[in-house]
């Protein structure tokens, strides 16, 4: 009886090893070391009575009127056959006389179509030193799909290294919206705090901007879409907020087609869930979508931008938008905060 007690209970610890075992190995990142709630070298850092001064950043990429183009607007891999990207170097002066200030551009993607992790080098380096010869701002972004901490660090921190005949990002963006690659939404979460403390590390006096699905949609349109978001957790790595309040995609009868309604909320729900002040964190909001917006919906939303101390906005994207919304931008956000009727 003795002996059968004891093979009973060394099977069950091996069962419990086993099933530890397989958590822990889930929250780990792809180097298979474990911080499912924080970098060891974080935690482990020593405390001391004087913290070392905060850098000072430059948040002027992020203000005023931006606008957005991805790897299908520009990127020759990602289009269809006898096609030719939307978006070229030669577009920056189009964007410039329509008062954008900042190019949001997605630079490094996770995809075959990029074995080198660039959407495509040669014409992102190209939109870089055009937009930059134009005193616009360049702000690269990437969109991470949490399948590998260790691969969406290296395209990020491909980011931070970009240079071409003396010029650089101005800032750097993380797309944080993927979800399919990683369902577990507590892996998922712990992947993305593992990342964003990696990167954090890497950026120096850079600015990095987290570009997030708004508040309203993950809380009370889908709760499901993303459970617990780690937002407090994040907070520290991360210098301006990208609520994407993609008004058009909410319908009337939910009251959130309306930007001030959708953007508004959205951005109080996140100060709330940052444990922030209102107008404490800086904020840059994305609306759209552009082809589907209207004249009337954009006033709104620049006035709500402003009501709410943003520091600019941008529409998503710029190949969505026809002349006559290019132009009101221009004209919306040509005194920002300062919005005309």
């Amino acid at each position: 009886m003795g002996a059968s007690s004891a093979v009973v209970r060394a099977t069950a610890f091996v069962a419990a090893a086993v099933v530890t075992f397989s958590v822990v190995k889930e929250l780990a990142d792809d180097d298979g070391t474990t911080a499912p709630f924080g970098d060891p070298a974080e935690q482990a850092a020593p405390t001391t009575s004087e913290e070392p001064p905060a850098p000072v950043l430059d948040l002027t990429p992020y203000e005023g009127l931006g606008t957005w183009v991805d790897a299908f607007d520009y990127g020759r891999a990602y289009q269809t056959e006898g096609h030719e990207p939307a978006v070229t170097p030669d577009d920056v002066e189009a964007m410039a006389e329509a008062g954008v200030r900042t190019i949001f551009l997605q630079v490094t993607r996770n995809d075959p179509r990029s074995p080198d992790g660039f959407v495509d080098r040669e014409v992102a380096e190209e939109l870089l030193v055009a937009a930059h010869e134009a005193e616009m701002h360049v702000v690269g972004w990437y969109l991470p799909t949490f399948s590998s901490v260790r691969t969406d660090l290296a395209n990020l921190e491909a980011l931070l290294e970009l240079e071409v005949d003396g010029h650089r990002l101005d800032g750097v963006g993380v797309d944080i919206e993927y979800t399919e690659a990683v369902p577990d939404p507590a892996v998922r979460s712990a992947r993305l705090v593992r990342l964003s403390q990696r990167l954090d590390r890497a950026a120096g006096d850079l600015p990095i901007s987290a570009i997030v699905l708004p508040p309203v949609q993950i809380e009370v349109v889908n709760p499901a879409y993303w459970p617990s978001f780690p937002w407090a957790e994040i907070r520290p790595h991360y210098d301006v907020w990208l609520p994407m309040s993609y008004w058009t995609f909410r319908t009337p009868e939910s009251g959130y087609r309306n930007p001030a309604n959708y953007h508004g909320e959205s951005v109080r729900r996140l100060e709330a869930n940052l444990g922030a002040r209102p107008g404490e964190v800086p904020v840059h909001g994305i609306g759209g979508i552009g082809d589907l917006a209207t004249g009337a919906e954009l006033l709104t939303f620049a006035r709500t931008l402003a009501e709410q101390g943003a520091l600019g906005g941008s529409i998503y994207d710029w190949t969505t938008l026809d002349d006559t919304n290019r132009t009101l931008l221009a004209r919306l956000f040509a005194d920002f905060p300062d919005v005309p009727d």
